[in-house]
């Protein structure tokens, strides 16, 4: 299964090279284009009734000419040593190639699973969702050839995912008594809120405007565990600065009752840094 969504970091724009820490308020705004490759396991569980229904598994394909929309912005503000952050974007990625990769039934008594890896057979996923990332930070190392903040905050993210299948054969459950339809198709929704924890900064590469961002946190929350790593290359100028870095995203959820068991995300991002 596949899915979507983003935080505070490289993404989240800072001062191209801190100086030492100014008096007063200094804000930064980054419009940006980051099309991830999706990795996903979706487990839509036997609904209450006993029809059987799928687990989904999504893998990269080409994103660009499934997107179907895309909208991605994030601000920061500082005052001297400590630091706001915040990121939002949406995704709405369209249908993605994925496999049905075992099937639930639900006798009365529990769950019973049926791996449908002999069977064959094509399926598509969509995914829409948007995650919103809020920190706070204090910057531990301000100077002209280095920075590194400290951040703490939260990021929610808000997924809905979207699968149908064609199977080369219907399933049939391991006792024989239910049957999985070769074609069909499932929708579930979900959302989660997560604390995260990292850091994130930029290096100067000698005296040039050249510069290399740097981004990383872990995170966890309500059976979800979260991490994001990002770095890649950036130049300043008088206004701000353009930077293209390669981000990679990823959830994993433990909770056997929660639809979404992993989403991996990685793909490079492009953004424009305008401080005033």
């Amino acid at each position: 299964m596949a899915e979507l969504l983003v935080v505070a970091g490289i993404v989240m724009p800072g001062a191209a090279f801190a100086q030492e820490a100014v008096a007063g308020w200094q804000f930064s705004v980054m419009p940006y284009v980051w099309l991830p490759g999706v990795k996903a396991d979706v487990k839509y569980g036997p609904p209450s009734g006993g029809t059987a229904t799928a687990n989904v598994n999504a893998d990269e394909s080409d994103v660009l000419s499934n997107l179907q929309m895309a909208f991605m912005i994030a601000g920061e503000a500082r005052k001297g040593r400590w630091l706001v952050a915040t990121d939002y974007m949406y995704l709405d990625l369209g249908k993605q190639d994925s496999k049905v990769k075992s099937v639930d039934f639900n006798p009365g008594n529990g769950p019973v699973n049926a791996s449908t890896s002999q069977i064959g057979g094509s399926a598509e996923s969509s995914f829409k969702g948007s995650i919103l990332s809020l920190v706070g930070g204090y910057a531990a190392i301000s100077t002209p050839a280095a920075s590194l903040d400290v951040i703490a905050g939260l990021r929610y993210m808000d997924l809905k995912v979207s699968s149908s299948w064609n199977l080369n054969t219907t399933v049939t459950s391991p006792s024989g008594s239910q049957t999985f339809s070769r074609s069909g198709s499932a929708s579930k929704s979900g959302d989660n809120t997560n604390f995260i924890i990292g850091a994130k900064g930029q290096i100067k590469l000698g005296q040039s405007n050249w510069f290399v961002p740097y981004y990383a946190d872990v995170g966890g929350g309500s059976s979800t565990s979260t991490w994001q790593l990002a770095t890649g290359v950036g130049y300043a100028f008088g206004w701000g600065d353009i930077r293209l870095d390669y981000r990679y995203l990823a959830y994993k959820q433990s909770n056997d009752d929660k639809f979404l068991e992993k989403i991996e995300l990685g793909g490079f991002a492009l953004g424009a840094n305008f401080r005033f």
